[in-house]
């Protein structure tokens, strides 16, 4: 039991930015009538972020209760963005919340139906291995990157390379946040190597000691007003300790209305566009979590596979019906699996932990990027390990799992790398003479991910904006 508790707190403390970070994505942006989430003409960062740990807590809480598995969820990163900036300046945010609604309802019905779980075992083995290892990679990127150890060129149309090392560019690291992110990475490897229990806890807790002490120290501020202050979260005792939750944005969805909005064949797309990047990067991460806790089968298959997606579906409904966006399975929740989680204990903890987050919101917002995000690094590596399970002397799944692995990091999408993985996987097999060796939902999936790829010329030559 020790480990399941340790495993869901880390889960918690590696996902506890979520909770900051949605509401600054989708709580700072107007929709197409000029109003914010709650109907306000100001943004209202604390409504979405009760909204969003209520929405994590209790979706985390039924994964551990009818999945028995240690997966965590809370609102999808890439997901919400997509919401805010590409759905929301179309209509309002009711409209836009009510597509993520149907999105999680259509996909829901195809768990129900065995679609779902029919497609997950369809996938060839070393495939999901792909998966898995490509994750692992996605996973120390965003650590590197939300850490500031490496950071987006500002001007990168005017350079060779899009991503440089630190802030100069020249081979040097600056401002303190990124050495505690430094120091916190060494001192987690090291426990991590001697294979010290809570390792990856210990190295948040005890590097958020540490950026706090640094902080007191120098008084860093925060990015942009200061380009070498933290990232995110400003590692400073807050005034206050407990709020009341304010929950009112529950609810605040209206079902069709996108479809008197935009049209009913441009509300579609948009709901087919959610649908595909949430049917895919769930499955990715399911995957990948599932084989490093040991759940996945030899055969590739899990346990419990359509309870896990029929929660996971829900909690994408739920996620719009809360006016958070689309809830989904955390790639974070390997942290907890690195902790030794391996059952549906570590998942309640996780979520009773969002839930008393609605009241102790202030304490979440300690734990800077800086802090948390030596555990992806370390759990990126944990999951890069597998890659010794793909033969890669057999160029027929060699290269498509190499697409896969690169893709999902280079794109800083998980969705395109399974995408390339899956279509080149067919497009070889079909050229060699052996298209009967690819399952059919696999051919279905292939063919509705060129569809994904070609969405933009499809939309153009359809005339719709």
């Amino acid at each position: 039991m020790g480990q399941e508790i340790r495993g869901g707190v880390a889960t918690f403390f590696t996902m506890a930015y979520i909770v900051v970070l949605n509401p600054l994505i989708i709580g700072t942006v107007a929709d197409k009538t000029g109003q914010y989430l709650g109907d306000g003409s100001a943004s209202n960062t604390p409504l979405v972020a009760a909204a969003t740990a209520f929405v994590a807590g209790i979706v985390t809480i039924a994964m551990g209760v009818f999945g028995r598995v240690p997966f965590a969820l809370a609102t999808g990163l890439g997901l919400n963005a997509f919401l805010a900036f590409g759905i929301a300046s179309q209509m309002s945010w009711e409209d836009a919340m009510g597509l993520v609604v149907l999105e999680g309802v259509v996909i829901a019905i195809l768990v129900v139906t065995g679609f779902r779980v029919a497609v997950f075992n369809a996938i060839p083995a070393q495939l999901k291995t792909a998966i898995s290892v490509g994750i692992g990679l996605f996973v120390a990127l965003i650590g590197f990157v939300d850490a500031g150890f490496v950071r987006r060129i500002p001007d990168a149309a005017n350079t060779t390379v899009p991503v440089q090392f630190g802030s100069l560019g020249n081979g040097s690291l600056t401002g303190w946040p990124t050495l505690v992110f430094v120091v916190g990475l060494i001192a987690t490897a090291f426990l991590v190597a001697r294979k010290v229990k809570g390792a990856i806890l210990i190295g948040i807790v005890g590097t958020t000691i540490f950026a706090v002490v640094v902080e007191l120290i120098g008084k860093l501020g925060s990015q942009p007003a200061k380009p070498n202050g933290w990232s995110l979260n400003v590692p400073a005792l807050p005034s206050k300790i407990i709020e009341v939750p304010d929950l009112s944005l529950l609810g605040q969805f209206s079902l069709f209305g996108a479809f008197a909005q935009i049209g009913g064949l441009a509300a579609v797309l948009l709901v087919f566009t959610l649908m595909l990047a949430d049917f895919f990067d769930t499955m990715g991460t399911i995957v990948g979590v599932g084989r490093q806790a040991g759940l996945v089968r030899e055969d590739g298959t899990m346990e419990r596979t359509r309870e896990i997606l029929l929660v996971d579906s829900l909690a994408a409904a739920a996620g719009g019906a809360a006016s958070v966006s689309s809830n989904t399975t955390y790639i974070e929740s390997a942290s907890g699996v690195g902790e030794g989680a391996r059952t549906g204990l570590a998942s309640v903890v996780t979520g009773v932990l969002f839930l008393l987050a609605m009241f102790f919101a202030p304490l979440t917002e300690i734990v800077p990027f800086e802090a948390a995000t030596p555990a992806l690094v370390i759990v990126g590596f944990l999951m890069m390990t597998q890659i010794k399970e793909i033969d890669f002397s057999d160029f027929e799944i060699a290269i498509p799992a190499f697409l896969t692995i690169v893709l999902m990091p280079f794109t800083y999408s998980i969705t395109v790398g399974i995408g390339a993985g899956f279509v080149s996987y067919i497009v070889i097999k079909a050229l060699r003479g052996k298209a009967k060796e690819v399952h059919p939902l696999l051919w279905l999936v292939g063919i509705l991910f060129v569809v994904y790829f070609a969405l933009e010329p499809i939309k153009s030559l359809l005339g719709i904006g």
